[in-house]
């Protein structure tokens, strides 16, 4: 059978080492003849799966002991929600960075809850997409927060550095590039990222916020976006996406077996520069993002001679090279090769492309 990679942006690929050790314990775990998501999420040995995976989060990233950790539902759209619920407080504007398609949704969300100041736009200069540096920022002088999206899955564009917006919490989504290389969360006010890239499978997302941002939260708050609700119960005010959680805390274990974030950017580091690297060397495909702005997480691409899309998509899941087509937004190509996605998946995609090349070119 041909090895399959799979590409796709979300739900997305999870570490094989982790998939088989779930599989093995899937309806037997902990020896107690039945499956960890078939236990009360209130029961010991469920608290002790909930209390090590979000140890092993705080070890990870070293999240200061003045901020909390939450497992919440909702994915990333929740959280569009969540953020001005909690955070506004007595005030009525919110600042936000529009890099790209999700950037964009955030802001639609925000604009039911408060006035939206954008500070950021994305778009081409010369050609290429790109995203204003955050030293051109005009924060409004009394926005609650600004939120900013640093890695683009639909577009293929990330802003590398921490915008510094002084005073003001800083807000990130980080849905698809959470994990994937250290951070310094003493940075940001809330960071919050849906797990299905980095994390686990759909249905849950962390949240880490500062203490100091709690009990901000209005009255018509729904309690399933209640940050304080969420803190004071430990993720559970109402049951939890329990099995989920499970995953994520093998993924957790698994990131810490490769050198936590930092060996595992090391690696993603590598594998988008190989292919960057041959498209960029290559005239039959092209990526538009400024070099700057290239994510790591998520490479877009075009043939050259876009009619043969269809072609490339069908036989690149004939050489088991899974999820290629880009977002429909967008059109073209796209690799997501987030942390599970393996250096030889990376070489086997590059490999179709010159292959592809050479008999199309």
């Amino acid at each position: 059978m041909t090895k399959v990679y799979n590409f796709c942006a979300g739900p997305a690929m999870i570490p094989t080492e982790v998939m088989e050790k779930a599989q093995q314990e899937f309806i037997n775990w902990n020896n107690m003849g039945c499956s960890v998501m078939e236990i009360s999420h209130r029961s010991e040995p469920f608290m002790k799966v909930a209390a090590e995976a979000e140890q092993d989060l705080r070890d990870l990233l070293h999240v200061p002991d003045n901020y909390k950790v939450l497992f919440m539902h909702g994915g990333g759209r929740g959280q569009f929600s969540a953020v001005p619920l909690n955070l506004l407080g007595d005030k009525k504007v919110a600042s936000y960075c529009d890099s790209g398609i999700w950037s964009a949704q955030a802001v639609r969300e925000g604009e039911k809850y408060c006035e939206v100041d954008i500070v950021a736009k994305h778009g081409p200069v010369e050609g290429l997409e790109t995203v204003s540096p955050y030293d051109h920022w005009e924060v409004h002088p009394d926005a609650a927060y600004v939120h900013y999206c640093p890695n683009e899955t639909v577009d293929g564009v990330e802003i590398y550095d921490i915008p510094e917006v002084g005073d003001v919490p800083l807000v990130a989504d980080m849905s698809s590039n959470f994990l994937s290389k250290p951070i310094d969360v003493s940075k940001f006010g809330v960071i919050y990222a849906g797990a299905q890239k980095n994390v686990g499978p759909s249905g849950l997302c962390i949240v880490i916020i500062r203490e100091d941002l709690l009990g901000k939260a209005r009255a018509d708050t729904p309690v399933v976006l209640d940050y304080s609700l969420a803190a004071s119960h430990d993720s559970m005010y109402n049951t939890p996406p329990t099995y989920a959680w499970y995953l994520a805390g093998l993924v957790f274990k698994w990131l810490k077996s490769k050198g936590g974030v930092e060996g595992i950017a090391v690696q993603n580091d590598l594998k988008a520069k190989s292919l960057y690297d041959y498209i960029d060397n290559s005239p039959f495909y092209s990526n538009s993002v400024a070099v700057a702005n290239r994510s790591v997480m998520n490479v877009t691409f075009k043939l050259t001679d876009e009619s043969l899309n269809k072609q490339f998509v069908a036989q690149s899941e004939e050489h088991g090279l899974l999820a290629l087509e880009g977002h429909r937004a967008v059109g073209g190509m796209r690799a997501s090769i987030y942390n599970a996605m393996p250096i030889e998946g990376v070489n086997a995609l590059i490999a179709f492309m010159k292959k592809f090349e050479q008999q199309n070119g």
